[in-house]
């Protein structure tokens, strides 16, 4: 099953996550195809699936129909990968934020300029500068947006955010708002049919920054970044780690419901 035909530039489906397709195998890909698009002045978004994800999926339809109108959707997460892999094709965990610092040193080898959107002021300013130092090349940030925190991702707006991002020259937009809001914006501007890549990177930033701090790369390797995230924010993430468990459980022992497309689902 193909998650968008509206573009014959999709790639094929590789495996399904309780019925989402998963289209890009690795990071490697992921680079590759992603600034292939962006050089061709296409217009594209790129998600990566995760468990938090599927809750979303399963209950929120704005999230299913911006998922619909992805063209590059990755595994981010042990679980994910491990569920796609059992398809008989090897996918690897690509988490939004470790595909970005390599994204975008091929995006400065390329010459294909960026954006960076969401997140705060200071945040981008920060992570814009430690982009560039990590790139083996001139990095061209063509600008930068921080909206206010009640920004609705299908609204005026977005609009104006679009037609901001539009002129600024970028060719790659990294959208730093969380799920659900960077994927539904992403949507948007494909719908719209705005010529730039649309990366949702969730906390990439952040991490870049030094606002917030990732596992290390330890607990990455083996699958408990999770844990580490649950351990330095409880009180936002256990209701979530909880929802995700009970789907990774109903997907893993029970296994997934037969005969039900994802546009099916409540």
């Amino acid at each position: 099953m193909r998650m968008n035909a509206s573009t014959n530039n999709t790639p094929a489906t590789l495996a399904t996550v309780d019925g989402w397709p998963i289209n890009v195998a690795n990071q490697d890909q992921a680079v590759s195809e992603i600034i292939k698009a962006a050089q061709a002045q296409e217009s594209f978004a790129a998600f990566t699936l995760n468990l938090d994800h599927l809750v979303k999926l399963r209950a929120e339809p704005s999230f299913r129909e911006a998922y619909a109108k992805a063209r590059f959707v990755t595994a981010d997460g042990a679980p994910i990968a491990r569920l796609a892999s059992q398809s008989g094709t090897h996918i690897e965990r690509t988490t939004g934020a470790d595909l970005m610092v390599p994204l975008a040193d091929a995006a400065a080898r390329e010459n294909v300029p960026i954006f960076l959107f969401g997140t705060t002021n200071d945040v981008l300013a920060r992570a814009g500068l430690e982009l560039a130092q990590r790139t083996d090349f001139k990095l061209d940030i063509a600008g930068t947006h921080s909206p206010e925190r009640d920004f609705d991702p299908q609204g005026p707006a977005a609009d104006a955010a679009l037609e901001r991002i539009k002129a600024s020259g970028a060719r790659l937009c990294f959208v730093a708002l969380g799920a659900p809001k960077q994927e539904i914006f992403a949507a948007r501007a494909v719908e719209k049919g705005v010529n730039v890549g649309f990366i949702c990177i969730g906390a990439a930033l952040d991490f870049l920054a030094g606002a917030q701090v990732r596992a290390p790369d330890v607990m990455r390797d083996n699958g408990l970044e999770w844990l580490w995230r649950l351990g330095t924010n409880p009180l936002r993430l256990t209701g979530r780690y909880a929802r995700c468990a009970l789907v990774l459980a109903e997907l893993t022992l029970i296994g997934p419901r037969k005969g039900l497309m994802p546009h099916q689902r409540q």
